[in-house]
């Protein structure tokens, strides 16, 4: 499989331009090599060096992700952002689909007939289909889906491959997030109330190009 440089010579030198100023700037860290893959590129997306103290890894998180996408798992993501933002090409090499259920019908009606969220019921759905063990959770924009996600592991047994909980917000964006740090299961977290679709996506292109190296 390709890796994930840009394809073309300047493109390829700007942005490994762009890296050599964040590891300049950025200085001492506590990461893994690995892990700091994941957070240079979401600074990178960002131009946010906040990111440095914000992005919590669980242990086994890289492990976790690396053999996830080589198993051809499925990415799970909460707002179709995110899946504009992924290259399908590069996840397709592995057999990784990725799937959105916010807009679908059974969800919005479900969330109406409950007064949920469709947030909610689309990780409900993921977890009916049989598709959330094993997966990339990729939660960028809605709170109420990393914490239907935290229940469904602590009440359901789900057993995601990794979470990616980088929700930004000021309700329940933080609480969410900490639901997740308190579980076992594999995690990538971005503390606090900053996070984003784009730092999602981020975090699962890190990963492919570590898969690459691999």
């Amino acid at each position: 499989m390709n890796d994930m440089r840009q394809m073309t010579g300047l493109g390829r030198n700007i942005e490994e331009n762009s890296f050599a100023i964040i590891d300049q700037e950025a200085g001492q860290h506590p990461f893994s090599p690995e892990e700091w893959q994941v957070v240079r590129r979401v600074i990178h997306s960002t131009a946010d060096f906040e990111y440095k103290s914000l992005v919590e890894f669980h242990p086994h998180a890289i492990q976790s992700g690396i053999a996830a996408l080589k198993n051809g798992c499925s990415i799970i993501v909460d707002v179709k952002m995110i899946q504009a933002g992924l290259n399908e090409d590069r996840l397709g090499a592995y057999g990784c689909k990725i799937s959105s259920f916010i807009s679908d019908e059974d969800v919005i009606k479900k969330a109406k007939e409950k007064n949920s969220t469709r947030a909610i019921e689309a990780m409900k759905k993921a977890h009916e289909l049989k598709i959330l063990d094993g997966s990339i959770v990729a939660i960028g924009n809605a709170p109420t889906a990393l914490l239907e996600i935290a229940r469904l592991i602590k009440e359901e047994n789900a057993k995601p491959g990794l979470i990616i909980g980088v929700p930004v917000g000021f309700v329940s964006a933080k609480e969410s997030k900490e639901a997740i740090l308190n579980l076992d299961s594999p995690y990538i977290v971005s503390k606090g109330r900053k996070g984003g679709s784009a730092i999602a996506v981020a975090v699962i292109h890190a990963l492919l190009f570590l898969s690459a190296q691999n």
